[in-house]
């Protein structure tokens, strides 16, 4: 089942300490590689270490090339150094693994052959090191390099200390990067430290001057400054070169968690000292000075160890130009949030995920401003609640609990902020199957919350009745939600969801037909303005009634059409709906196995969900029947082997096998008439 790749701020970084990427090549380091090599054949731990700039970022990278003929399930790059919170490291682990749930790791890895790089490791040792040890004792095919300034002090942990380049493969990288052929280097690469980032910032500024100068330079800055390595001397160096406003804005773009764009910069930068239409030309500057890279889409990244040294320099300006830039930063977020909530009804879903995803580091650090910096709580529950459509659709129900209870903790007045904020957290806990919470917070909500927001909540107090096997009194709620989204004139994914909801509640209580109606209603409307996430949801329902009146075969494929759209967002409940469905109707073909592969496949996400189908009676007893059938028909042993093997080979894997030779499109289903 094809899946969107991992945000890339997990998946293997195009600039790393001490290398350009952009810059084909890479230069020496043979003895180091297969030293490395070797560890990793006698332990399944090894760890490079090294000063900031050393190039261990890229030589793990290079490491993974030569071994990889040994690992034939892969050597993935995930990138730790914009993590600061360990308790999301597992989380950010299995999302650069394209896994729906931290709890999938051990089983996902435990039969493969994987060399996993854990790249930057330096916030979040001590958690690194708990889940390498987890790892590693439920996958003994596993090996994990890890990257950072620190052992993670593990039993049978092999470290490998990053030495300088040598003189000759510093002339080389010194050629390869400033274009030139050099046969010495007049000391400079060991006035450098061997330092590959140190070496790299020095072939910039050979254009047009000898090498001699360079080294003279390096000299007077050390002995003026009584710096420790070459690396903080060429850096310092760089710095000097810089004009005085590439200066202030290399230090204000420190602010920034990771990568950032153009506009971005702007807004948050600018000011009478850098006026915003002359960002792009100072940005242009630091890139040739290779203080900034420039990736895909536009996009800027600074190297750790750079912002590092920008960030000491915004220290220096003051407390104050720091709170400054940072709620800059966090109200640039905040803004581009709340357009992600309304541009999220209509037909840019994909590039609001894409553009979101993107952007996590930097929406982390403005939550984080927002829920340490007194005052700016108000701001955090807006933009906390103005991600639903993050946390809900698109694979971070966990994460978003946590920030809106966070808020809510720490600001209880009744505000406007508040409402929306205790409506999305009740819609993320009914989704985690913490029904009771939902409702307390929906119910304080409707309480204080403007029309708009009580709405909502009416709307999410029925999708709990409906969880709670409470039928009856959930068709008047919908009703009633979508009689106040009709009297406010409002029309988006919430709307058209709550609709959907009605039908699935008229399809649980058997008005079929009702259901069916009002499926085709939405559906068009679904075409009419390209909404995507809410057509997986009519589908579900649809293939669900068509189950219900006896035609497996045309269920499953609606089914299967609605989840080749979650799957696209990563939305976990939706997914694990569909293939809850899917075995159902599967199973009425007779396909028991099959049926049993895909419930094994789907009891493993759901704990990281909540309680499986909710916990609902009305989901739970056809599971019960489609488990009895099954086992009857392939006897306890053989049923219970097919649980544990879909257990065993996660969702996608599953999904895959699932759907051999079955041929379905999404276009096609939206043309069809349901029955």
């Amino acid at each position: 089942m094809p899946r969107d790749p991992p945000p890339t701020r997990f998946a293997a970084r195009s600039t790393t300490e001490g290398y350009d990427l952009s810059m084909p090549g890479f230069v020496g380091r043979g003895p180091e590689i297969a030293e490395i090599t070797r560890l990793l054949a006698l332990s399944r731990l090894v760890t490079l270490t090294g000063v900031g700039g050393i190039g261990k970022s890229r030589l793990a990278e290079e490491v993974a090339a030569t071994a990889s003929p040994d690992f034939p399930d892969g050597a993935p790059t995930i990138d730790l150094s914009e993590l600061r919170d360990p308790g999301m490291l597992a989380q950010t682990v299995a999302e650069a693994l394209r896994l729906d749930a931290e709890e999938e790791l051990p089983g996902h890895l435990a039969a493969r052959r994987v060399l996993l790089i854990l790249d930057g490791a330096d916030a979040v040792v001590d958690a690194t090191a708990r889940l390498t040890e987890t790892l590693l004792r439920a996958a003994p095919g596993l090996r994990v390099l890890v990257t950072g300034r620190q052992a993670l002090d593990v039993a049978g942990e092999h470290l490998f200390v990053v030495p300088p380049m040598t003189k000759a493969d510093g002339i080389a990288l010194l050629n390869a990067r400033a274009g030139r052929h050099l046969v010495e280097d007049g000391g400079l690469c060991e006035r450098l430290d061997g330092i590959p980032l140190a070496i790299e910032l020095a072939a910039d500024r050979l254009a047009g001057r000898s090498v001699a100068e360079i080294v003279r330079e390096l000299d007077f800055e050390a002995g003026r400054f009584q710096l420790l390595d070459g690396l903080r001397a060429v850096i310092g160096r760089s710095h000097e070169l810089c004009t005085p406003a590439q200066r202030l804005l290399w230090a204000r773009l420190a602010v920034f968690s990771g990568c950032f764009d153009l506009a971005a910069a702007e807004e948050v930068c600018h000011d009478r000292a850098i006026p915003a239409h002359q960002v792009l030309d100072l940005i242009g500057g630091l890139v040739a000075r290779s203080i900034l890279t420039r990736e895909e889409g536009s996009r800027y990244h600074m190297p750790e160890t750079v912002r590092e040294y920008g960030a000491e320099w915004l220290r220096r300006l003051g407390e104050e130009e720091i709170f400054r830039l940072r709620r800059r930063h966090k109200n640039y977020y905040l803004r581009m949030a709340r357009r992600g909530e309304i541009e999220w009804f209509g037909p840019d879903q994909a590039a609001i995920l894409a553009r979101t995803r993107a952007e996590h580091g930097n929406l982390r650090s403005a939550l984080d401003f927002c829920m340490t910096i007194p005052g700016e709580v108000r701001d955090g529950l807006e933009l906390a609640a103005a991600l639903w459509f993050y946390w809900v659709g698109c694979g971070y129900l966990g994460e978003g609990r946590r920030w809106l209870e966070q808020g809510l903790a720490l600001d209880s007045s009744p505000t406007p902020e508040r409402a929306r904020a205790l409506w999305a957290g009740g819609y993320v806990a009914i989704l985690l199957g913490d029904l009771g919470h939902a409702v307390r917070m929906l119910e304080e909500c409707r309480d204080g919350g403007d029309s708009r927001v009580r709405a909502r909540a009416t709307h999410r107090l029925g999708c709990a009745a409906l969880l709670s096997d409470e039928h009856a009194e959930a068709v008047p709620l919908f009703e009633d939600a979508l009689d106040q989204y009709q009297w406010l004139g409002l029309l988006d994914s919430q709307v058209l969801m709550g609709r959907v909801e009605l039908a699935m509640a008229l399809g649980f209580a058997g008005r079929l037909d009702e259901s069916a109606r009002l499926c085709q209603e939405v559906r068009a409307e679904c075409a009419a303005h390209g909404e995507r996430w809410v057509l997986s949801y009519v589908l579900f329902v649809q293939a669900y009634c068509i189950w219900a009146a006896g035609e497996p075969v045309e269920a499953s494929r609606l089914a299967r059409a609605s989840l080749e759209i979650n799957r696209t967002f990563n939305d976990q409940v939706g997914t694990l709906l569909g293939v809850e469905l899917l075995a159902l109707a599967v199973a009425d073909t007779g396909d028991h196995e099959m049926a049993a592969l895909l419930q094994g496949a789907a009891d493993r996400l759901w704990r990281s969900v909540g309680p499986p189908l909710f916990g609902a009676r009305h989901f739970a007893a056809p599971l019960a029947d489609r488990e009895s059938r099954g086992r009857a028909a392939l006897g306890d042993p053989r049923y219970e082997e097919t649980l544990s093997r879909g257990r065993r080979m996660g969702l996608d894997s599953a999904l895959e096998i699932s759907s051999r030779g079955v041929v379905f499109s999404t276009d096609v289903v939206q043309s069809r008439p349901s029955a």
